[in-house]
């Protein structure tokens, strides 16, 4: 199984604490769901084929570097798939190119270079060059100040964190095989105790 970034080692019953992706799927399941409706029609009218998405906003190579970085951040472990089989990329692609905020825009393509630049600095290679351990090494130093980021690329992994976390919250396997969201159930029979004092 791939680690999240900052995901320990134990397990969440061994620490007593809780695991990176289950505070993501709690904070997510509450407030996401009310969104699934409007969520999953905007999906729908983003995706491609998983081979050959259709891209709104993105150039090629800085879509398969928002879906290595998306999976970095919810890789698939053996209870779900990660944010690549959940089409997080194509999604945040569509939303962007949707936007009619040219800020967030500029900020998205500002964070793709800067993630680049820092590759080549740490690695002296390309992003999508590097080996996966430099690759989650990078990730690794972008997400340490994500409560306080104080440099453009700690600010950029916050931005992508929220967006991939949305996208994947969203998306049939969020909600349905990571959450295990069944959806509103009619009881045909109330099962509990009578406490009317009969």
């Amino acid at each position: 199984m791939n680690d999240s970034i900052g995901e320990e080692t134990e397990t969440p019953q061994e620490s007593g604490e809780i695991s990176r992706r289950e505070l993501i799927k709690l904070g997510a399941s509450a407030a996401l769901l009310a969104s699934v409706g409007a969520s999953e029609s905007a999906r729908a009218a983003s995706v491609g084929t998983p081979a050959e998405p259709a891209l709104a906003f993105f150039t090629p190579e800085e879509f398969a570097l928002v879906d290595e970085l998306s999976e970095l951040i919810i890789p698939a472990d053996d209870h779900s798939p990660g944010a690549r089989a959940a089409q997080v990329a194509t999604y945040i692609d569509f939303r962007l190119s949707e936007s009619w905020e040219e800020e967030a825009k500029q900020q998205w393509r500002n964070g793709l270079k800067l993630i680049e630049s820092l590759s080549k600095e740490m690695h002296g290679k390309a992003f999508m060059q590097s080996t996966p351990e430099q690759r989650l090494a990078l990730l690794t130093r972008i997400a340490q100040n994500e409560a306080k980021p104080h440099k453009p690329e700690e600010e950029f992994f916050r931005e992508l964190k929220r967006r991939t976390v949305r996208a994947y919250y969203t998306s049939q396997i969020g909600i349905k095989q990571e959450i295990e969201y069944k959806g509103n159930a009619y009881l045909k029979e109330f099962v509990g105790t009578d406490v009317s004092g009969s």
